[in-house]
């Protein structure tokens, strides 16, 4: 009897969870602010946080977000995803101005994407950041590029076709066309004596 309540009561969080996945991605598939172009996939827990005015999503098709991914725009930002671009889990973007994705792009997991910056300055010797702020430029992203885990690419970059960046990389300048950009650290490995 025991195993057989935990087993509906199993099977109710179950059906509870895909009714309410398929409730938040109503904001995406039924919004006219949005184009689809073709098969878009959304895994569970995506989030998308998006403003009531104006702003533009283009997916193309094929487009692939895995679990835990997330999507924030404001009024008058646009973010066109071009056919084919994969995002694994924990992937964020955050657009405030205009992001752009080149089809066939692939993205690991815990990559995040910012188009803008808090402003800031010093009063009386003071570090000053807004919290309402913020400065912006786009962000562009090739064809055919493979983004590693855990690299985050900042406002301004502009990344070529064909480009490969390493995991863990913090982007905050330009990468050409068909280059390999890689972290480099040395560890240091001391033998003790004993």
């Amino acid at each position: 009897m025991k195993r057989a309540l935990k087993n509906i009561a199993g099977k109710m969080v179950a059906k509870f969870k895909l009714i309410y996945e398929g409730y938040k991605l109503k904001v995406i598939y039924n919004n006219p602010n949005i184009s689809i172009q073709g098969n878009l996939t959304i895994e569970e827990y995506f989030s998308a946080s998006l403003p009531a005015g104006n702003f533009s999503i283009k997916f193309g098709a094929g487009v692939y977000f895995k679990k835990y991914c997330a999507i924030l725009l404001v009024p008058n930002a646009g973010l066109i995803i071009n056919s084919n671009v994969f995002f694994n889990n924990y992937c964020s973007i955050n657009c405030l101005d205009k992001i752009s994705i080149g089809e066939n792009t692939q993205f690991g997991e815990g990559v995040k994407l910012y188009d803008h910056n808090h402003t800031f300055g010093y009063e009386n010797g003071a570090l000053t950041v807004a919290r309402d702020k913020f400065t912006t430029a786009p962000i562009t992203i090739g064809k055919n590029c493979w983004i590693g885990s855990n690299v985050t690419i900042l406002k301004g970059v502009i990344i070529g076709d064909n480009a490969i960046i390493g995991a863990n990389n913090l982007i905050y300048k330009s990468v050409p066309a068909n280059s390999v950009l890689k972290f480099k650290a040395d560890h240091i490995i001391e033998n003790h004596p004993l």
